[in-house]
């Protein structure tokens, strides 16, 4: 499989980060940004080797996270940074983007703060912010997100609504996961901490909305008890440029539920 690349290093001013990258080289790569609490290791093997068939993918764990040295930014604007200086280091001048979650959020940012250096972005699972109305967070939700460690069941009402079909599509990506050779170290309680005071004092991306100019695909599955797709709803209907792709039966992990289907829609997306 080539998710199962070679760990690189590469030296910033924020310490010496990991990274990989899948597919074949040339053209515009796509940069991966992660979930909360997730590693470069938490992206499934087989979502990787589906996005990786035509194009360079790379994925990296940001300062403070997994393999990666330094220590994690206390703002959203601070991990956008991070990943402005990976992406220039690699000698990127553009890249196109998907982020997945807290992800999707650096990925918003990123594209406000660095306009000049994303020409596409995927915005997965994610939100622009608080939204007052519509649907909110299962109240089961932090509970569950901030235990020490989460076992498959947490990771199954997390990522997969509750019916046959999503729990074995969702048992069949953790063991995927599971099965990966060389995983690296979990998030740290450190680490884990820094992540929540980012995500808390977020501001949101509404009130600047118009400024994300460029081509966005905003993909979610319809029944996210984490980040509720309405607010994918929402930012697509603000964005001056946005595509919104919802998926039945389907929760926060629709990606690596709906793997043929979403990487379709990345390619056609990407390619359009």
């Amino acid at each position: 499989m080539t998710a199962n690349s070679e760990i690189k290093t590469l030296e910033t001013s924020f310490g010496r980060l990991a990274w990989r990258d899948d597919g074949p080289t040339g053209g515009l790569p796509l940069i991966l940004f992660q979930r909360f609490r997730g590693t470069m290791d938490d992206w499934d093997p087989a979502f990787i080797d589906a996005i990786a068939r035509d194009r360079k993918v790379v994925r990296f764990d940001s300062a403070g996270i997994g393999r990666s040295a330094g220590t994690v930014p206390d703002t959203i604007a601070g991990m956008a940074a991070v990943a402005a200086e990976v992406i220039q280091r690699l000698g990127y001048d553009q890249v196109d983007i998907l982020g997945w979650s807290l992800g999707g959020v650096v990925g918003q940012q990123f594209a406000i703060d660095f306009p000049h250096l994303v020409r596409r972005l995927i915005v997965a699972g994610s939100s622009p912010g608080m939204v007052a109305d519509g649907p909110q967070q299962h109240p089961r939700v932090p509970q569950i997100m901030t235990k020490p460690d989460n076992g498959e069941d947490d990771f199954l009402f997390l990522f997969y609504p509750e019916t046959e079909s999503a729990v074995a599509a969702g048992r069949g990506s953790l063991a995927r996961l599971a099965a990966s050779p060389d995983r690296g170290p979990k998030v740290s309680a450190v680490a884990f901490m820094g992540q929540v005071k980012a995500i808390s004092s977020w501001p949101g991306v509404l009130h600047r909305v118009k400024e994300l100019r460029l081509p966005m695909l905003v993909a979610n599955g319809a029944h996210d008890v984490m980040l509720p797709a309405y607010r994918s709803y929402v930012l697509s209907q603000q964005a001056p440029d946005a595509k919104l792709v919802l998926y039945p039966d389907a929760g926060h992990a629709f990606l690596f539920q709906h793997i043929a289907d979403f990487a379709t829609e990345i390619d056609r997306f990407l390619e359009g």
